[in-house]
C-alpha cells in the first residue's frame, strides 16, 4: 500500500478509536479518509484482514468486554445504549458469539480469577468458551512487580509522537525497524533523549494477538511536519500508573500482567486511554541484555 494511503488509513482508525460510541457508517469513514466507499472498504479489508463492519463490532464488543472487567459501576443497559446496541438481547447475541458467554457470565467468570479470555472454540458441534489461566497468580505478579519495578502514580504530560503502525504481534519488527530508519534520517536517533514509545490500542486480554494494534512510536515536537506513513497522535495526558522495568524482552507479557494485576490490587481503575510502554534503551546493548523501560497505565 502507498504511503499516501497509510497516511488516510491511519486517520480512519485513529477516528474509529475516538467515536466507538457515534455513528460510524461507510459514508462517514469515507469522509474521514477522503476515499469513495468502495475504495475505502477494499482497502481497509487490506489493511486489516477484517470488513469495516465486522472490524467495527468487534472494536465495540471488546470495549464493552474492557469496560466490564474494569468499570463495575456500568451496567449492562448502559454499555449496550452507548455503544448503539438496539437492545440488552441485541448486545448479548453479539457478545455471545465473540467470546462463548453473555456479557453477566463474562463480568462474573473473569476478573477475579485473573482469566484470560479466549474465543469461541468447537466441540462436538456445540460452541464452548475457551478460558486460560493468566501467565502467573496474583500472588507471583505482586512478587514480580516488587522484584523488578520502581511503580509510582504520576501525572503525565501529552506526549505527541511520530508513529507506524502495526497490526498483530508478526508486524512488530517491521515496525520498530521502519520507526527507527525514519527517526534517524529525522536527526532524532542523535539526540540525547531519544527513545521509543509501544501504544497499544487493544488489549491482549480481549483481542486475538493477530489482530491487536499497536503504534510504534517517537515523541516528536509539536510543530514537526510529518506525512506519509508515518502518523502523527497523541497520549492521553493524566493520572497514570508508572512501572519502571529493567527486564529481558521474554519478561514484557508478565510484567503488563503484573502491572495490571498492582492497579486491581491496589484500588485504581482502569481511565479511558491507552497504556503503552517507553523503552529508554537498546537492549542489545546492556551489559545483561536488558531493557529499560516505563510501564504506563491511565487510571482514575
Amino acid at each position: 500500500m502507498t504511503e499516501h494511503n497509510w497516511e488516510r488509513i491511519n486517520k480512519v482508525l485513529l477516528y474509529i478509536d475516538d467515536h466507538l460510541d457515534d455513528d460510524l457508517s461507510l459514508d462517514t469513514l469515507a469522509n474521514v479518509g477522503c476515499y469513495s466507499p468502495f475504495h475505502l472498504h477494499r482497502l481497509f479489508k487490506g489493511v486489516t484482514g477484517e470488513t469495516l463492519n465486522n472490524y467495527i463490532t468487534r472494536k465495540r464488543i471488546e470495549k464493552i468486554a474492557f469496560s466490564l472487567m474494569h468499570r463495575k459501576q456500568l451496567t449492562i443497559a448502559e454499555l449496550s445504549t452507548s455503544f448503539g446496541f438496539s437492545s440488552n438481547a441485541s448486545l448479548t447475541r453479539t457478545f455471545t458469539k465473540f467470546y462463548g458467554v453473555s456479557p453477566s457470565q463474562f463480568r462474573k467468570l473473569l476478573p477475579e480469577a485473573y482469566s484470560k479470555i479466549g474465543k469461541v472454540d468447537s466441540k462436538n458441534g456445540q460452541n464452548e468458551p475457551v478460558f486460560h489461566q493468566y501467565i502467573c497468580s496474583i500472588n507471583n505478579c505482586i512478587k514480580h512487580m516488587e522484584m523488578n519495578a520502581k511503580t509510582q502514580i504520576k501525572e503525565l504530560p501529552a506526549i505527541t509522537y511520530g508513529f507506524v503502525t502495526a497490526i498483530g504481534v508478526d508486524a512488530l519488527d517491521h515496525a520498530f525497524d521502519k520507526i527507527v530508519k525514519w527517526s534517524r534520517k529525522q536527526g532524532l536517533t542523535e539526540q540525547p533523549n531519544f527513545k521509543l514509545l509501544r501504544v497499544f490500542h487493544d488489549s491482549f486480554k480481549v483481542t486475538d494477538p493477530d489482530k491487536v494494534r499497536m503504534s510504534i512510536a517517537t515523541p516528536v515536537e509539536d510543530g514537526m511536519s510529518i506525512s506519509g506513513d508515518i502518523g502523527r497522535s497523541t497520549t492521553q495526558k493524566g493520572k497514570y500508573i508508572v512501572a519502571r522495568f529493567e527486564i529481558e524482552p521474554k519478561d514484557f507479557g508478565l510484567s503488563w500482567e503484573a502491572a495490571f494485576v498492582w492497579m486491581n490490587e491496589k484500588g485504581y481503575q482502569k481511565a479511558p486511554g491507552d497504556p503503552y510502554e517507553i523503552l529508554y534503551n537498546n537492549y542489545n546493548d546492556h551489559p545483561e541484555k536488558k531493557c529499560i523501560v516505563d510501564f504506563c497505565i491511565p487510571v482514575q
